[in-house]
């Protein structure tokens, strides 16, 4: 039985208002320089970056009062409208086209980004399914082949906009929740070894991906193109020390680091902030998972403890291959830094599902 509660998590609602405030600070002293120089404005990005914090903000409330428990009926739905968008993302003249990837849809002056809206679908329909046979997860074909289905057909067409990062932190996220519902450690690992194998050969058949992979392993082969990232963003860690540069003074982000104020904004925080800005920033993050994962053991319905998992899976998921791929752990992708990068569809989106999350709080009986 759900017990109502007076508020949501509170220890979570200043870990998300900490790592937005950081976000939207960092952005503006990233960016600064490069929007100078592009639109003759230093305040382009923040400007742009503050609306749509305040946009997530009321996304946040309307999904933290909005009873999560409605959302089963429109999990086929919400999953259908993404699946349409992914396809419509890969169509001349509806798709936008940036750096030779389809990964936008322009809705005016405005673009929109299908693959996080596919995030957020794919978890809830999911945690529906999932909740509703509980049982059948423990047999392949019955309870964990029909969630890969639908993580092989979104995964495809994500990578063939081309984006395989944002394919395999789905994967990964998915995978969290079919571990959460009790699924056989052995169907887990063979999962988990086909997928590396895909990936494998995603990586191998793709040239400009192979070259990322081999820069990966070793930078300074080609510091000048494929190593380029890895060597500036390490640049930035390096040079920022245990107290940082300070505020504002990263030398980095005077158009040596490519994507500084999106995929690569952990460094410029790093730089600025130092090491000990930057742990903060990571145990934020990992305060963020406690707390997500708290909210779904406690939890007293199926649903909203996968669903729970999913979304706590989603931001973790995203902060462990972005830090990952500015500190040289893992081969260049382009993963946003929940809450911290730039980007408006992301930030929204993200925004809506931790309101999910807070909603799910208010039902748990323990805390």
């Amino acid at each position: 039985m759900r017990v109502k509660r007076n508020a949501p998590d509170f220890v979570l609602f200043l870990t998300v208002l900490s790592l937005l405030s950081i976000g939207v600070v960092m952005v503006f002293s990233a960016s600064e320089y490069s929007t100078l120089i592009r639109y003759n404005d230093s305040f382009y990005f923040f400007k742009r970056q503050v609306s749509w914090a305040l946009l997530g903000l009321g996304a946040m409330f309307i999904t933290m009062n909005y009873n999560y428990w409605r959302l089963k009926q429109y999990a086929l739905p919400f999953l259908i409208v993404a699946f349409i968008a992914l396809v419509m993302v890969l169509i001349p003249g509806i798709g936008q086209e940036v750096n030779g990837a389809r990964r936008w849809i322009g809705i005016g002056p405005i673009p929109f980004a299908p693959a996080e809206l596919v995030k957020l679908s794919v978890i809830i329909f999911t945690a529906y399914g999932l909740s509703r046979q509980k049982d059948r997860v423990k047999y392949f074909s019955r309870g964990v082949l029909p969630y890969l289905l639908i993580l092989m057909l979104t995964s495809a067409l994500i990578i063939c906009q081309p984006d395989l990062g944002t394919a395999v932190s789905l994967a990964g996220i998915i995978l969290v929740m079919i571990f959460a519902a009790g699924a056989r450690l052995a169907h887990l690992g063979s999962i988990c070894l086909a997928g590396l194998i895909a990936v494998g050969l995603a990586i191998y058949l793709e040239p400009y991906r192979m070259r990322r992979f081999l820069a990966f392993l070793d930078p300074w082969a080609d510091p000048q193109d494929t190593g380029f990232h890895i060597i500036q963003g390490l640049y930035a860690i390096g040079s920022g020390g245990l107290f940082g540069l300070g505020l504002g003074q990263s030398k980095q982000k005077f158009l040596y680091l490519p994507e500084n104020h999106t995929d690569f904004i952990f460094a410029i925080t790093a730089e600025e902030l130092g090491f000990i800005g930057a742990s903060l920033v990571i145990m934020l993050f990992i305060l963020f998972v406690w707390r997500g994962l708290k909210i779904a053991v406690t939890s007293q319905d199926p649903f909203a403890s996968l669903l729970a998992t999913g979304i706590t899976a989603w931001v973790g998921v995203q902060a462990i291959i972005n830090i990952g791929v500015v500190t040289g752990s893992l081969p260049v992708t382009g993963i946003p830094l929940p809450f911290l990068s730039y980007g408006g569809t992301s930030l929204l989106i993200t925004m809506a599902g931790v309101g999910i999350l807070f909603n799910i709080s208010k039902f748990c009986k323990t805390r």
